[in-house]
């Protein structure tokens, strides 16, 4: 039997440690190393270098065009769909911006968005991210702890953004990134000389220079830093930070700032033209600050914009509109067993009365849905049944049953 050898240096299996074998030849380690390398170097692999391929834009969207793929996802919250396409808009034509001779360059506008819980602040980000071409990655503020503690580094951010960009820098420091739970890093006591914060002061401080533009020392891989590591080196000046937050309590920082000059005539009028069950919609920066965001982060994050609290006319419009609504979900799940799924008009209204009682947003209707249909998929696949309709009164029953009623 002949001996094998390397088809690439033509050692054979006794000078190699590892050879490899293939259809029609072989190859040993050394070699498969170096072939590693030339792949990576030439921009293949899951750790190509990729310094030779440039960034380059497709046409800007106009920010009706993004508003109005936005609505198709998104129920209401007209305001801040403007803000966010606005800024969007802005940032691709920061990207293409020339060199001006007057040196007029144009700054960044990062975002803070605030909303009760439900109201679609992360679903904007998702939806968003499918329209852009450049890279985009949503990540959650309570992951983060100040340096030196177990957690996360602020710099995993631009990690994240990194493996988007499949390990291209240049389209990397194009970048947006979505700031999940801003609101879990705020400063949890008004004297920061008591003790450690590790969770909170620390963690906006270090997100400071992130955020107005630095090159920032990012390991490729993510996680904590250590001396032996390799870093690549990335620029935020062009990077669009996106915050969101659902500010738990701050309505109650708003009532107070609102309510501070209650002397004379005018203070009255001006008291009763409040809408009390939208305070969200009169924020001001002093209220962030109120609530524990430090005066730095506030400055670097100058666009703030609102999510107004769901009622029940736009409940309803969620649970059957989005091209992604909750019926069109369950729908296509009975699709695919076959089964023709319908809700009678009665059924879906008492699902968004349950809704409104709870007040957790449209969560709360995925929740409610999913506790009518649960006897509904266990038992359906089973059946030889072609068609399901939910009523009013097996919607009763099934929220009885679960305790919801």
């Amino acid at each position: 039997m002949a001996r094998k050898h390397c088809n690439f240096c033509g050692r054979s299996e006794k000078e190699v440690k590892l050879l490899i074998t293939g259809v029609d030849g072989c190859i040993c380690e050394d070699c498969a190393v170096q072939a590693y390398q030339v792949a990576s170097a030439n921009g293949y692999g899951p750790n190509a270098k990729k310094a030779n391929v440039t960034f380059k834009e497709k046409r800007i969207p106009k920010p009706k065009e993004i508003k109005d793929h936005l609505d198709q996802y998104v129920i209401g919250q007209d305001e801040a769909k403007r803000y966010l396409s606005v800024a969007v808009y802005n940032h691709y034509k920061r990207l293409q911006q020339p060199n001006d001779d007057n040196g007029v360059e144009i700054e960044k506008s990062n975002i803070i968005m605030v909303g009760s819980t439900g109201t679609g602040k992360t679903l904007l980000a998702r939806t968003i991210a499918k329209l852009l071409d450049v890279p985009f990655t949503i990540v959650d503020a309570t992951v983060f702890t100040e340096a030196g503690y177990v957690g996360e580094d602020v710099e995993s951010i631009l990690s994240r953004l990194l493996q988007v960009a499949d390990y291209d820098v240049e389209a990397t420091q194009r970048g947006i990134v979505f700031v999940d739970e801003i609101d879990k890093i705020a400063r949890k006591s008004d004297n920061p000389s008591i003790t450690r914060d590790v969770s909170g002061e620390g963690v906006q401080q270090g997100l400071l220079k992130l955020l107005e533009g630095t090159i920032v020392n990012v390991p490729p891989r993510g996680g904590r830093k250590h001396p032996d590591q390799e870093y690549i080196h990335i620029d935020t000046h062009h990077i669009l930070f996106i915050c969101g937050g659902a500010f738990d309590g701050i309505e109650r920082k708003i009532a107070q700032r609102m309510n501070t000059h209650v002397v004379g005539y005018n203070s009255v009028q001006h008291v009763r033209k409040i809408d009390k069950d939208d305070l969200m919609q009169y924020i001001q920066p002093q209220d962030l600050k109120s609530f524990g965001l430090i005066p730095e982060i506030i400055g670097r994050l100058p666009v703030l914009t609102y999510l107004n609290p769901l009622d029940r006319e736009a409940l309803k419009k969620i649970l059957t509109e989005p091209k992604n609504s909750i019926v069109k979900q369950y729908v296509k799940l009975f699709q695919m067993d076959g089964i023709d799924l319908t809700f009678t008009p009665e059924a879906l209204e008492l699902i968004v009365d349950k809704a409104v009682e709870y007040k957790l947003g449209a969560r709360g209707l995925r929740s409610i849905v999913e506790n009518v249909m649960m006897d509904a998929m266990f038992e359906m696949p089973s059946k030889r049944t072609k068609s399901f309709e939910v009523t009013k009164a097996y919607v009763e029953q099934q929220l009885a049953k679960s305790h919801l009623e």
